[in-house]
């Protein structure tokens, strides 16, 4: 199974410890970069997927690095009604 396919099912799982850094990881390996907008962006990210024009919209957590349950699910949300994910 592929580091790709593992960080899948653990982002699926909704695990309560999921980080920023996998979800960037998980992002990136579907087609999407992360976009900062100048050096006062703070917390605010945006990921893009250059093929489809799809921006998925999020803040980065703090202080701790780990996403909470909301995110994790507009994340989702996003890639299944884009057809990423099923």
């Amino acid at each position: 199974m592929s580091k790709l396919k593992k960080l899948e099912q653990r982002f699926l799982a909704k695990s309560k410890n999921f980080s920023y850094n996998e979800l960037r990881a998980l992002l990136n390996g579907y087609g999407y970069r992360e976009l900062k907008t100048g050096k006062t962006s703070g917390s605010r990210v945006a990921f893009i997927n250059d093929e489809t024009k799809h921006v998925i919209r999020l803040h980065k957590p703090h202080p701790a690095n780990i996403l909470k349950r909301y995110q994790l699910d507009f994340v989702e949300e996003e890639l299944k009604s884009m057809e990423v994910i099923r």
